[in-house]
């Protein structure tokens, strides 16, 4: 395990947090370890208890440090898809300020990743993400990796994700908290669209829908690139507590039938099934049929789809070729296929890891997570330099410290990267004063951009006019 990599990933989840420990052997990612624990402080995906949240992860963390016999010290982090926002962006540096064509290196890829990310964002805005799309090198385009050619102008094209500072500060401060260090900070749904699909979903167009506990996640993946996400806060949390309000049962009583019992049809039910059901103020359990209880549950789910195809509908979303692609907790449910077609069309299907020990829905968040760092690129490693602090993400073509070690061996201190010299600075004349002026609180208040799927369609047909829409 000393001459492999190691990742580990983080999904913090309403209903349980889980952590994954990865090991990358020539070339194939096997799982080591598992940790998973009921979550504390979280409500519809955000934390909102920093502490208890802490509490948790560290449970988590150390049974999967139990399982796998590694010392867990960085994590790869899950972010949920709330206030999610979409930016197409453009950048642009001159390689040689001669004329003259000169080889690009990796600071010319840093340098045009910052220019992308020059433009001014809201105060409650944080950027999350740059996902590059393509270079240019003197206007030519398509290029995926440009280091190494010769050019007198860099461009890049990418898309740039920014979300709420409060959630991905409140995340930060909970790793920290727990005593991790943070290695990358990853959209959920990005993580899954971009390694749980195929190449041909990715580049067609599939919905993606996340039935997690506390939130349901409908995103679309087309171009290999996320291009939509809609948060609906309720999810399989839910139906828990419905089953909990019309049984007149305790939470866990519920949870447990749901799990052992549960069915996303009643139609496919049979009513002859008696469950003996604990009710509260009862001395005796109360016996209610299993197609009943099929039925409360199908009745949650039929109204999160619902609402999901209703956004969906808002925006003119076509029908996507990679069809319908369910995953999280809430995809356990036996018939949630069968209900789904109701309202998506195309092929569904529900995505089960097939590693041992996570070959449940749930595990496919966490799973993605350790998938997509793996299958980072070096350009894209390099582009992430310029959004994390603390040198986090390693410079490719250097060998990396693991700080992810096995128990028996020790763990080598992380190499700082030496500063970049600082260019001097020229001297600002004294701004002459001006008379006070009354402040108009309306007038000072920022205007709200709007998000893209505020914006109305526009005419072009095809996906590639749809999706045009998405971005400011």
């Amino acid at each position: 395990m000393n001459n492999s990599q190691i990742y580990v990933g983080l999904d913090i989840g309403t209903a349980s947090i889980k952590v994954l420990v990865c090991e990358n052997v020539k070339g194939k990612l096997e799982v080591v370890g598992v940790g998973s624990q009921p979550s504390g402080g979280l409500s519809h995906g955000a934390i909102v208890d920093i502490d208890k949240t802490a509490h948790a992860i560290k449970a988590a963390v150390e049974q999967a440090r139990a399982k796998s016999g590694v010392e867990i010290r960085e994590v790869v982090v899950g972010l949920p898809a709330n206030y999610l926002k979409l930016n197409e962006v453009h950048g642009m540096i001159t390689v040689s300020d001669q004329g003259q064509p000169r080889e690009i290196i990796n600071q010319d890829v840093i340098d045009v990743a910052h220019s992308t990310l020059s433009q001014a964002l809201p105060p409650e805005r944080e950027v999350i993400d740059l996902v590059p799309r393509d270079f240019a090198v003197d206007q030519f385009r398509g290029i995926q990796d440009p280091r190494g050619m010769a050019g007198v102008r860099l461009e890049l094209w990418a898309t740039l994700y920014s979300g709420s500072k409060t959630i991905v500060h409140n995340t930060k401060k909970a790793i920290e908290a727990a005593g991790l260090k943070m290695a990358d900070l990853v959209v959920s749904p990005i993580a899954t669209g971009f390694n749980l699909l195929s190449d041909g979903e990715q580049d067609f167009g599939t919905l993606l829908i996340d039935l997690g506990a506390g939130q349901t996640t409908t995103s679309i993946i087309h171009d290999h690139q996320l291009k939509f996400a809609y948060v609906d806060p309720e999810g399989s949390k839910f139906v828990t507590k419905d089953i909990s309000t019309v049984l007149n049962t305790s939470q866990k009583n519920a949870e447990r039938l749901k799990l052992d019992h549960g069915y996303a049809q009643a139609a496919a039910v049979e009513d002859d099934v008696q469950l003996a059901v604990d009710v509260v103020g009862k001395s005796q359990p109360v016996n209610y049929t299993e197609q009943y209880l099929a039925e409360i549950i199908e009745a949650r789910m039929r109204q999160i789809f619902r609402r999901a195809k209703d956004r969906l509908d808002a925006i003119s979303a076509p029908d996507l070729p990679g069809g319908v692609v369910l995953l999280g907790g809430g995809a356990a449910l036996p018939g949630i296929k069968e209900l789904a077609s109701e309202y998506f069309s195309g092929t569904i299907r529900v995505v089960v890891p097939e590693q041992m020990g996570i070959r449940h829905p749930g595990y496919a968040t966490v799973l993605s997570l350790t998938m997509y760092e793996n299958s980072l690129s070096d350009v894209t490693r390099l582009i992430k330099q310029t959004l994390h602090e603390g040198g986090l993400i390693t410079s490719p073509h250097q060998q990396a410290a693991n700080v992810n070690q096995p128990l028996t061996a020790p763990a080598p201190r992380p190499q700082k990267r030496p500063a970049a010299p600082k260019r001097p600075r020229m001297a600002r004349p004294t701004p002459r004063p001006q008379a006070a002026r009354p402040v108009n609180a309306a007038s000072e208040q920022p205007k709200p951009t709007p998000t893209p799927r505020e914006k109305p369609a526009k005419k072009s047909g095809g996906f590639k006019g749809f999706f045009s829409n998405f971005f400011d």
